[in-house]
């Protein structure tokens, strides 16, 4: 048997993706802890520069540098203690130098991310189309995790990602190229409507251009057809969440709520289950 083929065992491969899932969790944490940071500072600088005043001097903060380290002590990350999940139980979810608390969002992230990993290796086999969806997926994580800190979607990740969606259809990874492209249209139209139609009613802006660009993203990686599940699901969920919020939480009506978790949900239930459920769908309907 050789290395590929041993590769291509379903329990090999599946277990090797939950692996490589754990470690691009770990990775999804410092994306998304620095990368609205990073997006500041881009803002703070361009402020400067059209006030025509030099832009301020901050230390270098990039995806790599500086090293890891604690926030409340700045105690540097050794190898040891950035093991995913293992580390943050280990140290029993404190920091080894000055025992503050670690957020257990670090272990639930790399959790999902390995366990996102290995359903979609288990269920695409090995190839091409497991591999994209472990990159769809990690995608779709790091937003909801940035959406619910900040409301931002970045543009460096949903850009990418629905470039990344048309280029993989160019061989119908998950739907022909002319779906894909009319799904990229129809997923930023759409919600730009919505947009559009709720700002001329109320006055208000009811959500960012990153949801538009988001189902853009996922309608070039999965096609049109299901983008009505996508919408209808992120509406329904989105719905109860935020009346839960609201009657257990207290939370205020006036309070935003992002949106882009929500479809990031749905966008997961249409990579897998997708064509399933919209063939029933209009099987009910005809």
């Amino acid at each position: 048997m050789t290395a590929l083929e041993a590769l291509a065992q379903p329990a090999f491969f599946t277990t090797l993706s939950v692996v490589v899932g754990l470690a691009i969790g770990s990775f999804l944490n410092v994306v998304i802890h620095r990368l609205p940071k990073m997006m500041e500072r881009d803002w703070r600088a361009q402020c400067a520069e059209l006030r025509g005043e030099t832009p301020p001097e901050e230390p270098t903060l990039t995806l790599t540098k500086p090293r890891s380290r604690c926030p409340s002590c700045a105690h540097p990350i050794g190898a040891l203690e950035n093991l995913p999940v293992v580390s943050w139980v280990l140290l029993g979810g404190k920091c080894s130098a000055c025992k503050t608390r670690i957020s257990a969002r670090y272990p639930i992230v790399e959790t999902l991310t390995g366990a996102a990993f290995g359903f979609a290796a288990w269920h695409f086999g090995f190839g091409v189309a497991a591999v994209a969806a472990m990159l769809f997926l990690a995608a779709l994580i790091a937003l909801t995790a940035i959406d619910v800190d900040t409301q931002l979607l970045p543009d460096s990740i949903t850009l990418p990602l629905l470039w990344a969606g048309l280029l993989l259809n160019l061989d119908g990874t998950f739907t022909d190229l002319r779906s894909a492209v009319i799904g990229a249209a129809a997923g930023y139209l759409l919600l730009w409507s919505v947009y559009q139609g709720f700002k001329l009613a109320t006055g208000k802006e009811g959500m960012g251009f990153g949801d538009f660009k988001l189902l853009a993203a996922i309608g070039a990686w999965l096609g049109w057809q299901v983008l009505p599940l996508v919408i209808l699901a992120s509406s329904l969920v989105g719905a109860v969440v935020g009346i839960a919020l609201i009657v257990l939480a207290k939370r205020g009506r006036e309070v935003p709520i992002p949106f882009g978790p929500y479809l990031a949900a749905a966008g997961v239930i249409a990579l897998f289950w997708g064509r399933p459920l919209t063939d029933y769908y209009v099987r009910q309907l005809f």
